[in-house]
C-alpha cells in the first residue's frame, strides 16, 4: 500500500528541472526531470561542464519545480533588429 501512495504522490507532484540559459548560443535549456531539489542540484555541475566544453558563454542556472516544459531546448532570436531589417523612413 505504501508503494501505491508513493507512486500516486510522484504522479501528482511536479518534477524538478535545471534551467540553464546561455548567451552564446542564445538558448534556454531544461534538464530533468528530477525527483527532488537535491537530485537536481547534484546534477547541475555536469550540465554546466558539458555546455562549457561546447563553448557556451555567460551560463546562468536556476532550479524549477514545474511540469515538463513543452520544449527542452529553446533558441532565442536576437531582439535587436539588424540594419537590413530596419524600416526605411
Amino acid at each position: 500500500m505504501k508503494n501505491f501512495f508513493s507512486s500516486l504522490f510522484s504522479f501528482l507532484s511536479k518534477p524538478w528541472w535545471v534551467k540553464i540559459t546561455t548567451e552564446q548560443p542564445n538558448c534556454i535549456y531544461y534538464f530533468g526531470p528530477f525527483a527532488d531539489e537535491a537530485e537536481a542540484t547534484q546534477a547541475k555541475p555536469g550540465f554546466i561542464e558539458d555546455l562549457q566544453q561546447e563553448g557556451a558563454l555567460k551560463i546562468e542556472t536556476s532550479l524549477h519545480n514545474i511540469p515538463e516544459p513543452s520544449e527542452l531546448t529553446i533558441e532565442i532570436e536576437d531582439a535587436i533588429p539588424t540594419a537590413s531589417m530596419m524600416p526605411v523612413v
